[in-house]
């Protein structure tokens, strides 16, 4: 039949129903129908059975038995995670939800909001739901971090676990289970009940330090004790890809024990039962840094022991995670107190939480040895050429890049010199040595950063309940150790616009940043590693081993050219793209000779001349005749 009602009509009812739909809408917005969190315990203990012994497909399933009553039951995937500092929980990889209650189907729906959270009603009768579901982990890095291998598989509780809303999570008990492949070892923070074959039985835990707990497992591992005859156990567990990477040597060991007795010297305390440094060497398993309370997560390359001399600029890893379980685990920002996984954290003290241990991290380093004297300055030297040249200052303050896991999830940026990113990191680092080098000047060099750290990391030694804190605990602190407006200091290098990172700490420091025309042995290891070609500071760029142009610096020599990290270089100066060959174009430019360049941005082909000569550009420490060098007294080992 044809429908011959007139156009005009049509679209005036178009809108009307347009207009009544929006009218209900304000009338009746959508709300989240999520029970609030009451600090009271949860009726009985959850059992969470995980099975991940399909290796092949790399699918984890689990099994969960939730004491309930009958009635309305909200349960929740987490979303907000601890040491993401965002709400990344990876639901879409959650799949096969099914419930089922004194064996029939129970229906649940999705809430219109939070939509983590999944509503069910609890049949009269019913004293127990059951939960089946599967967590597809990533089978490429597309999806996501690779979190099961065919020799390594890491169980982070967030990505497996369904918990009960209304309660807190510290209130809620749960009783994990664990399924191992064949013969494979594992090592977690988690407390072992009992193992029978494959079939691993944790002790219950609360939610919170179930969460916080991740396990890692393998078919070739290996622990070493970092603390021999110490009071509380600190392990090294490492897993590899094969068991020659496993082969660490006597002095390299050494270091990482030296590593936990600076840490105590430093802090004075421990907030720990025992610590548990999960340690993957992989090139399949994903590359992780991830804090946790009495355990840390970390993965790299397989050479970390068997390729010693070329992993250097790696091995500031574990000490940052490991500072990590007093800053950011035991003394906490105010606004991570939040009483479940799905409530919001305010990031706003990162600048502490992970800037403070980036510096920390980077001290603890050359303190024990994982890290040379030389190697330590030459990574300060590529940080403060880093942020001194971030062209993004000028618009956004670092305090604004705390939001930065919550805005961005960590997604790759194609201006990141210009948006900037978590920079709260390392500039926040850069900070914390000026913090520590003004100490010293306006005491005399008594006193210093390590004072601050004891009195306020080193409190109520044994005890791992978190100590919450916000900015001006922060500021009397620091007044304890010297005198000072720590306030006014602070909010003038969080809130300003440079021009120019923060190198003040630096100068004090008895050091300047400096640019020559060889790279140190940091920026050469990190361009073989990374298979690129740094040219950041004079192009204003990188280029990757076929050509492709990466990090254009917002107003570079690169970018004023039209350059952008979606092209590619196919020749120079009408020869095809060698990393060598545009190395020595820069050279030659220094005497007038054109750099020209064949660029290729999809289908089109065009050639680029580039107006530079100053030749090559690579960030370095010098001394500053006639001042005290305190960066030696900082990266000294403490006695």
């Amino acid at each position: 039949m044809t429908d011959r009602t007139p156009q005009r009509l049509k679209t005036l009812a178009t809108r009307s129903a347009s207009t009544v739909a929006l009218a209900i809408a304000l009338a009746f917005p959508a709300h989240a129908d999520v029970p609030a969190p009451v600090d009271q315990p949860y009726p009985g203990t959850i059992v969470l059975n995980v099975d991940a012994t399909n290796l092949s497909q790399q699918i984890f399933r689990m099994h969960m038995t939730i004491p309930v009553k009958p009635g309305p039951l909200t349960l929740l995937y987490p979303q907000w995670l601890p040491a993401n500092h965002g709400p990344n929980g990876p639901i879409t990889q959650l799949a096969g939800l099914k419930f089922t209650a004194n064996g029939k189907p129970v229906e649940w729906t999705r809430d219109p909001v939070q939509v983590f959270a999944f509503h069910v009603t609890v049949p009269e009768g019913a004293t127990t739901l059951e939960a089946e579901y599967q967590y597809l982990s990533p089978l490429d890095t597309a999806q996501g971090r690779i979190t099961m291998t065919d020799d390594i598989l890491g169980v982070q509780w967030p990505s497996v676990t369904l918990y009960p809303a209304g309660y807190v999570a510290r209130r809620i008990t749960v009783q994990p289970n664990l399924k191992l492949p064949a013969g494979w070892k594992y090592a977690s923070a988690l407390e072992t009940q009992d193992r029978q074959g494959d079939d691993v039985h944790f002790k219950p835990h609360d939610l919170e330090t179930l969460i916080d707990s991740p396990l890692f497992a393998g078919r070739y591992a290996k622990t070493f004790d970092l603390d021999p005859g110490g009071k509380v156990p600190v392990r090294l567990n490492v897993f590899a890809d094969t068991p020659e990477s496993l082969d660490a040597k006597p002095e390299q060991i050494a270091a990482h024990r030296a590593l936990v007795q600076q840490a105590y010297k430093l802090f004075g305390s421990h907030h720990y039962d025992h610590y548990d440094f999960l340690f993957a060497l992989s090139d399949e398993f994903g590359g992780i840094g991830r804090e946790h309370h009495q355990s840390s997560e970390n993965g790299v390359k397989p050479g970390y022991f068997t390729d010693w001399a070329k992993s250097e600029a790696g091995r500031d890893l574990l000490p940052h995670e490991y500072t990590h379980s007093w800053d950011g685990k035991f003394r906490r920002p105010a606004g991570q107190n939040v009483p479940n996984f799905n409530t919001p954290l305010q990031n706003e003290l990162l600048w502490v939480y992970e800037g403070q241990t980036q510096y920390w991290g980077n001290v603890l380093a050359a303190r024990s040895g994982l890290v040379s004297m030389s190697g330590a300055r030459d990574a300060l030297a590529a940080t403060a050429a880093r942020y001194d040249n971030v062209a993004g200052r000028a618009w956004r303050a670092m305090q604004d890049t705390v939001n930065d896991p919550i805005l961005n999830a960590r997604r790759p940026l194609g201006w990141s010199n210009w948006q900037r990113s978590e920079d709260y990191y390392s500039e926040g680092q850069l900070i914390w040595l000026d913090v520590d080098t003004r100490i010293r000047e306006l005491s005399g060099d008594k006193r210093s950063l390590n004072d601050f750290a004891r009195a306020f990391y080193g409190i109520k030694d044994g005890s791992f309940l978190p100590e919450f804190y916000t900015f001006e605990d922060v500021v009397a602190a620091l007044n304890k150790v010297q005198p000072y407006d720590w306030a006014a200091f602070l909010r003038s290098k969080l809130d300003g616009h440079g021009p120019g990172a923060p190198l003040d700490g630096l100068a004090r420091a008895g050091w300047k940043l400096v640019y020559t025309d060889t790279p140190t042995d940091l920026i050469k290891g990190a361009d073989e590693r990374n298979k690129t070609t740094d040219l950041s500071y004079s192009l204003g760029f990188t280029v990757t081993a076929d050509g492709g142009i990466r990090n254009v610096i917002w107003d570079g020599v690169g970018f004023r050219a039209g350059l952008a990290a979606n092209s590619t270089i196919v020749a120079v100066n009408n020869r095809g793209y060698k990393a060598d060959l545009l190395k020595k174009a820069i050279k030659e430019a220094k005497d007038g000779k054109p750099i020209e360049l064949l660029v290729k941005k999809g289908n089109v082909l065009r050639t680029v001349s580039l107006d530079y000569r100053g030749g090559l550009r690579y960030p370095r420490l010098e001394r500053i005749p006639g001042t005290k060098d305190r960066l030696d007294g900082i990266y000294s080992a403490l006695k």
